[in-house]
């Protein structure tokens, strides 16, 4: 009897988590999706902006043109954000990124001013004895915001500028499938967009572009752009793995209650037949139903 009140416990304690579990699958699944629509929509915006930057450096003053620096002596280290998660339940996804950036650490030979963006990353960095200079949030029910690359990266243009750091590092994890993803770094500052033909001008052949504002100042622009966006493009890009991890293995989770909530309801029913039995033959005997035969 008190085997099958402990039986009936535990399911009723697992019933109550699955609805749980489904709405987390749910709500990965759709966080997932969305991320990937909404990157492959940053992608296409980046790709109009490395087709408009060969334009604008046909234009600057000293063709053929090598983007000018943006600062002369640079400074002693470099800035490397890692890229993690605010919520949990997604595997080792923030274990593995903080193992790429201990990996990064130990190959540096300048100093490294470390930042994280995500709660539960920055928890694993300091559990690994590592104190991020900054550290930031993610929303947990909605993306990455394009708010959130532009203040980042405008920043770190600011302080390159200001010949304050070497160059920007990410670390994140790249998107790689469903529940797949691969610890990577990538380095943002100093920007290195790809150069791309453009159809607009500015090759032989090409139909000529007036430009009425300052060239310079218009390619500093877009780098600026180009760099946020880029920057956003990765966040969204960590945002699919993470979304995808999670969606796996709240998937996995959601199987395994239903085979547990099989497996006690059998084990419920097999107890309770069991026991309804012992009771009718312990009836029958009392009433002399069944008794012991001597002879």
């Amino acid at each position: 009897m008190i085997e099958l009140e402990r039986a009936q416990a535990r399911l009723e304690n697992i019933r109550s988590v699955q609805p749980i579990l489904s709405a987390l699958h749910t709500i990965s699944l759709r966080s997932w999706q969305a991320a990937l629509n909404q990157r492959g929509r940053v992608q296409r915006y980046v790709e109009r902006l490395e087709v408009l930057l060969p334009v604008v450096v046909a234009h600057l003053p000293s063709p053929p043109f090598h983007p000018p620096p943006l600062g002369g002596d640079r400074g002693e280290g470099v800035v490397a954000l890692v890229i993690g998660s605010e919520r949990g339940l997604c595997g080792r996804f923030n274990a593995a990124v903080v193992e790429q950036a201990e990996a990064y650490l130990a190959e540096q030979e300048i100093s490294v001013e470390l930042m994280a963006l995500g709660s539960r990353v920055r928890r694993v960095l300091k559990r690994h004895g590592h104190r991020p200079a900054w550290s930031g949030t993610l929303s947990i029910t909605a993306l990455p915001s394009l708010d959130l690359a532009r203040d980042l990266s405008h920043r770190w243009l600011a302080r390159y500028e200001a010949r304050e750091i070497d160059a920007v590092d990410l670390i994140y994890n790249a998107y790689r499938g469903l529940g797949s993803y691969e610890a990577t770094v990538t380095r943002l500052i100093p920007p290195t967009p790809p150069t791309r033909s453009s159809p607009l001008g500015g090759t032989e052949g090409g139909i000529p572009v007036i430009i009425e504002t300052d060239p310079l100042s218009l390619y500093a622009r877009v780098i600026a752009q180009w760099t946020a966006t880029h920057l956003y493009e990765l966040l969204l890009e960590s945002a699919a793995a993470e979304h995808s991890a999670r969606y796996e293995l709240m998937g996995a989770a959601t199987q395994n209650t239903d085979r547990l909530i099989a497996e006690l309801t059998l084990v419920i029913q097999t107890a309770r037949q069991q026991a309804i039995t012992q009771e009718m033959q312990e009836l029958a005997a009392g009433a002399g139903m069944i008794g012991t035969r001597n002879r």
